[in-house]
């Protein structure tokens, strides 16, 4: 995970901590039966549970795709460059072989030459 996406979750656990501490605080101060404000919290923490992984779910699918888009990029990446460098190494092997057949003609050229 990238330091912008933990600071960003870590700013929305941060703000959903604080929501929850906000939401019980008012609560248990709120001038209602006990029974009636332990219902209002199991309420509200069943919501924010709820949203939380709601909003879990929707960053680890975006780390997924994010991952996937990566990890597709760099497999095409790598294979560019695996196939440029064996075009290269073709290309070039084919001209030393060349260069290297004429120098052998050269010298055995001399040699007979040099044998007369």
């Amino acid at each position: 995970m990238s330091r912008k996406e933990k600071n960003t979750a870590g700013i929305l656990a941060g703000l959903l901590a604080g929501a929850a501490a906000g939401v019980i605080l008012g609560m248990l101060y709120a001038p209602e039966e006990g029974k009636e404000t332990r219902k209002k919290i199991k309420n509200k923490a069943n919501d924010l549970k709820d949203q939380a992984k709601n909003k879990y779910g929707e960053v680890s699918e975006k780390v997924k795709d994010q991952y996937g888009n990566i990890s597709s990029t760099f497999k095409e990446t790598a294979n560019n460059v695996a196939h440029t460098m064996k075009d290269g190494y073709d290309k070039y092997k084919d001209q030393i072989v060349s260069k290297t057949a004429d120098v052998v003609k050269d010298v055995e050229a001399e040699l007979n030459d040099l044998k007369k």
